[in-house]
């Protein structure tokens, strides 16, 4: 159970120095930003194609950021999910993401390469009970159940509905003593990176959860997915104060990606995991496991 909890939002109480649990996700040209951050990546990248591809993906989810909305009714029944156990973790609570989902497969055809469009004609054929079974599989973190290259589309349109229940939720998030941090407080899912903050949150690790966004506090020197000390190693491509570095442990041989913003102020976690998969390769390469998810890198 995690140490973090959500209640509804109240007077935030604590000074200066106050370390903030949770951080909901902003909404403001989220996936437009994405979708620039990964056609600067692309520039040169020997991944360049799958990154403008990912880009294609993450522009097309902000115009249906912009055009369709979750409807205010589902955003205002969220108060009553507060006090549970990462309230966004239980079942679908609209048919909202299936309408994205529709909505994007029509919007990448315009565009989409042949492989592409036999992704697209695949999820189209299905029923909206099958994409429902592929969702929750994908949730549960069942991701060999579902075809990677399907998995893609469909995560686009659940982290579409996600990211907007999370940055709507009124909850304030009190930090308890324990730990089982490794999942997001939110909805549940495994994070993307961890990110090191500048600013008044200068030096303080969150992780960036994979699927709503929201980022919780974890306290540096820890594996954050077996939460021990002991074995950690850190490991960068570049020099060492490398703006991407990976997080590795001997206990549970995993690793997390972290990424440093006193380095290079423009990062975005999924676009700049998905743009140094070598540092992954040379992970693997030593016999690490990833612990993470990026949204546009399945299993399989």
């Amino acid at each position: 159970m995690s140490s973090i909890k959500l209640t509804a939002v109240e007077q935030p109480t604590g000074g200066v120095g106050t370390i903030s649990a949770l951080l909901l996700p902003q909404l403001d040209q989220h996936f437009a930003k994405r979708a620039a951050r990964l056609r600067h990546l692309a520039q040169g990248h020997e991944h360049a194609d799958y990154l403008e591809f990912a880009a294609t993906i993450a522009q097309a989810q902000q115009r249906l950021l912009d055009h369709f909305p979750v409807p205010a009714n589902v955003l205002e029944a969220l108060t009553e999910r507060l006090g549970a156990e990462a309230p966004l973790s239980t079942q679908l609570h609209s048919g909202y993401w299936q309408q994205m989902l529709e909505h994007l497969l029509e919007d990448l055809r315009t565009e989409a390469s042949d492989p592409v469009c036999a992704a697209l004609d695949r999820l189209a054929a299905l029923s909206a009970d099958q994409r429902e079974a592929c969702a929750q599989d994908l949730l549960q973190g069942q991701y060999g159940k579902v075809n990677s290259g399907e998995a893609v589309f469909l995560w686009a349109a659940l982290g579409l509905y996600f990211v907007q229940l999370a940055a709507a939720l009124p909850a304030h998030a009190h930090a308890a003593v324990g730990e089982h941090r490794q999942f997001c407080p939110v909805c549940a899912s495994a994070p993307v990176a961890s990110v090191i903050l500048t600013g008044k949150r200068a030096g303080l690790r969150y992780l960036h959860c994979g699927l709503c966004e929201s980022r919780w506090h974890m306290v540096r020197v820890k594996c954050s997915n077996c939460e021990h000390t002991g074995k950690l190693d850190y490991w960068s491509l570049e020099r060492q104060d490398s703006a991407v570095k990976a997080e590795s442990c001997g206990d549970c041989e995993s690793y997390l990606k972290a990424f440093y913003y006193e380095h290079d102020p423009a990062l975005e976690p999924v676009a700049d995991d998905l743009a140094s998969l070598q540092l992954d390769a040379e992970l693997e390469g030593q016999g690490f496991a990833r612990s993470s998810i990026n949204p546009f890198m399945f299993p399989g």
